[in-house]
């Protein structure tokens, strides 16, 4: 892990065993606790997000993901009226 200025806090509460096994565990890694369990969480938040940011699509659900991409734009009437309309802003004069 690179080093970098910590300047942020984190409290938590843990049972007498859950810490034994952190001082276990860290200690067999030959690191601190705080490395240990600042490591651990990190890996397992990056695992968990990207979890969220990648997802998989069996073959037809594929086909209609892509289908809907190469798909033409719909019509919004509403919006190209909306970019039609001069914003009230733009008569403001500049100071």
């Amino acid at each position: 892990m690179a080093t970098t200025n910590r300047t942020e806090k984190l409290d938590l509460r843990l049972t007498p065993a859950a810490k034994q096994a952190l001082i276990a565990a860290a200690t067999a890694d030959r690191r601190s606790v705080s490395e240990f369990v600042l490591d651990s969480a990190l890996t397992r938040a990056e695992e968990t997000l990207a979890l969220r940011q990648n997802f998989g699509l069996d073959a037809t659900r594929w086909a209609a993901f892509v289908e809907a991409l190469d798909a033409p734009p719909r019509e919004l009437p509403n919006v190209e009226t909306l970019f039609a309309t001069p914003s009230p802003f733009e008569a403001l004069p500049l100071k």
